[in-house]
């Protein structure tokens, strides 16, 4: 749940001890759409604002995957100092994976091609939001199946918030202390919005940003919001189990006034404590929104813990792998098709028999 999250992350909780082992060559699953995919990484400085975090320039590195002419090499999962980190700390500290110290995260095998030459055309832009505690790097087979279906996904790492960014000339930069959790959210929420807004206005002048979509995990569901009721760029957003109240219970502005815009909640099984903020969300939203719960899912199944760690034999929920892959791909895919390029198929109408496991709530 993404109030635990936020406490998990907020109080920077050490690596419980898991045996080393063989790290088995861990893959993201394959891609359904018919393009091939590309990423690159782009190191942005905001020199008109300083680090709210740690002071200087604020600095911000995002990856782009967008759909790609064949060749070049297969693109790294995480930078090597990166993914040292992750393994040391964030795994089994922030995130509370349970996974074998030792994984090798660098390793991962994905799907796109390290810089790869751009498909011609004009292809819809959508922002990818981690949660908190997570590396943008945790949602790269959405990115990536996003991509291989024709759009151009922005995933930001939040310097001073993300657990770990490695920027170009190798360093890593990590995670502040949060003191006051609450406090904390609000300012890295209030953060988010802001840099979401700067990467927009730095990317226009190479693809078109007037009409985007953000999705995200846990806090970055939140984040999504926020940006949606502040940039009028942003007509679009999911919410993939994310808390639309901040920790001391009180309303984000979207659950309290609602959105002018399309958002889709998509929640995990069982006990849920998303409810009071999506009640509100709900209540106070004119136009289109609905609710979903994929069954059997956990907070860590909207990320790649759920294809990765079953990998690495620790379960993330009950519903088998594959199936909720495939099923959360098809909806937010489906969601996207319909308000970014006037495609419905309808999918989000009801319920399918094509994906039992999405339950619609609203």
């Amino acid at each position: 749940m993404m109030r635990r999250s936020f406490l998990l992350a907020a109080t920077v909780l050490l690596a419980s001890a898991v045996p080393a082992s063989a790290s088995p060559r861990l893959t993201l699953p394959a891609l359904t759409g018919p393009y091939r995919v590309g990423e690159t990484d782009l190191h942005l400085v905001d020199t008109s604002r300083a680090d709210p975090w740690q002071g200087g320039a604020r600095e911000l590195m995002v990856s782009v995957h967008y759909p790609a002419l064949p060749g070049r090499a297969p693109a790294p999962y995480m930078l090597p100092g990166a993914a040292a980190h992750f393994d040391a700390v964030t795994a089994n500290g922030l995130l509370g994976l349970g996974v074998p110290a030792g994984t090798d995260w660098a390793g991962v095998r994905t799907r796109a091609r390290r810089d790869a030459m751009p498909l011609p055309g004009r292809h819809p832009v959508i922002v990818y939001s981690p949660g908190l505690g997570e590396p943008r790097t945790w949602g790269t087979a959405t990115a990536e199946d996003l991509a291989s279906r024709g759009c151009v996904v922005v995933s930001i790492d939040h310097t001073g918030e993300s657990p770990e960014v490695q920027f170009p000339d190798g360093s890593v930069r990590t995670m502040v202390g949060p003191g006051d959790p609450d406090a904390f959210v609000r300012e890295a929420l209030d953060v988010r919005v802001t840099d979401t807004r700067f990467v927009l206005d730095s990317i226009a002048t190479r693809m078109d940003v007037s009409r985007v979509g953000m999705v995200g995990h846990s806090m970055g569901g939140a984040a999504a919001a926020l940006t949606m009721a502040a940039d009028p760029r942003v007509v679009a957003g999911v919410n993939l189990d994310g808390n639309l109240t901040y920790l001391d219970g009180s309303l984000m502005p979207p659950a309290a006034e609602g959105l002018p815009k399309p958002f889709l909640l998509v929640g995990k099984d069982g006990e849920i404590d998303t409810g009071p903020g999506w009640e509100a969300f709900l209540a106070a939203t004119p136009g289109w929104a609905r609710q979903l719960t994929l069954r059997g899912s956990e907070h860590a199944s909207f990320t790649d813990a759920v294809t990765l760690l079953p990998q690495l034999g620790v379960k993330v929920g009950t519903l088998d792998p594959d199936t909720a892959v495939r099923t959360q791909r098809a909806y937010v895919a489906s969601f996207f098709d319909r308000w970014l390029r006037d495609r419905n198929d309808h999918l989000l109408d009801g319920p399918s028999p094509r994906y039992p496991d999405m339950e619609f709530v609203t």
